[in-house]
């Protein structure tokens, strides 16, 4: 069975969507829908902007998720979904890909979680460090022994890389506690803030309220979330593991798991960069995965 997947922040590039833009009029129609909806023309910033203007907050979000949704826009025919699953933001891109989200609410929606996330970061200052060669458990364990700071397991990417996220100060506890356990690295992010633990719970809670405003339809395919790494197609039930997610950890390697016990074969990753068909092959190498980043063929 032939699965869908979308990545999250940091995927970002210079340029990223600008040969869709050029030679598929449906993707310059959403594209130019987009700069009117955000009230700027993030397709500058995104076609031909520094990396330092692709990396402000209210770029970024929105950049990664107009490249994903509209390149599953112009896929026609061949966009064929038996399920569906995005890391962390990529999961916005997965519930308007599959039409449980108008592509306008969709957009609206990775709008306002970028800014009141941005938001969040500034009340304290935090990070988030990614932990290679150890266990699950391990790292769990360390961490769990860090009482005087926030610090939490926030990614779950494949066996043996797990991202973590707390305060600054207790981030480099852990970083030097899981090396000294054994971790072949422990290296400290360039993000804004903590990322998918309870310093994210200020912008939960300003998120939710735009998610129950929002109207959520029934995906075209299951779309497993992050929260529960089990696919959902009730409309209430999508709404709720969204809002926990940004508090919560991304359970990639359960997620992909889970899809593979399911039937799932084949994974397709649709937006910039090829994190997720890595990640995907680490999981589980016997199955197929492939990136695209761009569909250069007219319609």
């Amino acid at each position: 069975m032939k699965v869908y997947v979308y990545p999250g922040q940091g995927a970002q590039f210079s340029g990223m969507g600008k040969s869709m833009y050029d030679l598929h009029p449906r993707a310059k129609e959403l594209f130019e829908q987009a700069n009117e909806i955000l009230g700027f023309r993030i397709t500058d910033i995104m076609f031909s902007g520094a990396d330092e203007e692709l990396m402000q907050t209210k770029v970024t979000q929105p950049a990664i998720f107009l490249h994903s949704v509209i390149l599953s826009k112009i896929w026609g025919k061949m966009f064929t979904p038996g399920m569906m699953a995005g890391h962390s933001l990529g999961e916005f891109s997965a519930l308007t890909a599959s039409d449980a989200l108008s592509f306008e609410d969709g957009l609206r929606l990775v709008s306002k979680r970028a800014l009141a996330m941005q938001e969040a970061c500034e009340l304290q200052s935090s990070t988030m460090a990614v932990i290679i060669g150890l266990a699950d458990n391990v790292v769990e364990g360390v961490v769990s022994e860090i009482k005087d700071e926030i610090v939490v397991c926030a990614n779950y990417n494949c066996p043996g890389q797990i991202a973590i996220s707390g305060t600054e100060a207790g981030i480099d506890r852990a970083c030097k506690m899981l090396t000294e356990a054994g971790a072949k690295r422990a290296l400290k992010l360039k993000v804004g803030g903590a990322f998918h633990s309870p310093l994210m719970k200020p912008a939960r809670e300003e998120l939710a309220a735009a998610i129950e405003a929002t109207n959520f339809n029934s995906p075209i395919c299951p779309v497993y979330q992050n929260v529960t790494a089990l696919p959902s197609t009730e409309p209430a039930r999508i709404k709720e593991n969204l809002i926990e997610q940004l508090t919560a950890p991304v359970r990639w390697t359960q997620t992909i798991k889970n899809m593979i016990a399911d039937g799932a074969d084949h994974f397709v990753e649709l937006g910039p960069g090829k994190v997720l068909q890595g990640l995907i092959l680490k999981i589980d190498n016997s199955i197929t995965a492939e990136s695209y980043q761009e569909k250069i063929t007219e319609d």
